[in-house]
């Protein structure tokens, strides 16, 4: 939102005032030269030439009115900005994935381990005004920490996640986060989601997490913990390696459809980056300043110029 009036209406009379204004002056200097033609002897003439003082203070006076009427209407207006940041803060949900590949040891000492890390990195970096919640998903998805500005709460209990042997559902842990970002209105509505797998459980599939995320204005950034050599997560009754897989492209279509972005990391150094910057993906809604307090001071300021000027400083200098 970018500058506008709260009472445009006023706008409407101060125009009126300042086009009589400027009318009144136009035909007062027209009949001062009628007037000088009229009754033009040499020593009118020379009385005119020697008054360029009156004629230079009379045009101070008019603009000095003409910067009164604009000021004073204006604070009328009551015209905002938007210069400072949003007093309600926002809400941020973290949705991690603690599925039985988050066990993997490629990230130092595992992933589930540097995954708690990076969102209490995030957690750190919000402001005291914004609303943190965390919430798991593996097999179903569970709430670990309710919407509170209190960060230090929200970090315990990251600490206290554990991820265990169960799959992955990608549109139960989205939705819960989502429910859980929308339960405290007026505030703009984010959530993070950590996977680093391939949603194979749960009620809610992905797509129907997304459409429902968009339709509560709630901005999805998701990111992908991947690594650029195979991890074998385990071996089947065959013998056969398991690897770990990861969906970028329904991390991807997430981002996309709630009008966020996917981020993916390989390493535990990538992750934590990635979650310091996640902040400045963060855009927050400029509250709307009032600057009608300013311009009224500058109306004020005006007319006691004038005032100053027509009663104190030319009666003395006469």
């Amino acid at each position: 939102m970018g500058f506008f009036f709260l009472e445009p209406l006023w706008l409407i009379p101060m125009i009126i005032a300042l086009t009589g204004l400027i009318y009144i002056v136009m035909l007062s200097k027209k009949g001062n030269k009628k007037a000088a033609l009229k009754f033009g002897n040499i020593n009118l003439m020379k009385m005119a030439s020697t008054h360029q003082k009156t004629k230079k203070r009379s045009n101070v006076i008019i603009a000095l009115e003409i910067l009164a009427i604009l000021f004073l209407f204006l604070a009328l207006a009551d015209p905002h900005i938007p210069l400072k940041q949003d007093k309600k803060g926002v809400n941020v949900v973290l949705a991690i994935d603690i599925s039985g590949s988050m066990q993997a040891t490629d990230y130092k000492p595992t992933r589930i381990q540097a995954a708690k890390q990076a969102a209490k990195t995030l957690v750190n970096s919000l402001e005291n005004k914004d609303y943190v919640g965390v919430v798991s998903f593996s097999t179903g998805a569970s709430t670990v920490s309710y919407l509170t500005p209190d960060k230090e709460k929200a970090e315990k209990r990251i600490s206290g996640i554990a991820a265990n042997n169960g799959a992955t559902a990608i549109g139960d842990g989205l939705s819960l986060a989502i429910d859980m970002v929308s339960s405290i209105p007026n505030k703009k509505r984010f959530v993070v989601l950590l996977s680093d797998g391939v949603s194979n459980a749960g009620v809610i599939s992905p797509t129907e997490a997304a459409t429902f995320a968009k339709t509560n204005d709630v901005v999805v950034f998701t990111v992908g913990m991947g690594s650029e050599q195979p991890v074998i997560l385990g071996y089947d009754w065959f013998g056969n390696p398991q690897y770990a897989n990861l969906d970028e492209t329904t991390l991807n279509q997430i981002a996309a459809t709630t009008g966020g972005t996917y981020f993916k990391s390989i390493d535990k150094n990538t992750l934590s980056d990635i979650y310091k910057k996640l902040p400045e993906n963060i855009k927050r809604e400029k509250e709307p300043t009032s600057l009608k307090n300013l311009f009224l001071l500058l109306g004020i300021i005006t007319l006691m110029s004038r005032m100053y000027l027509t009663k104190i400083k030319w009666r003395i200098l006469r």
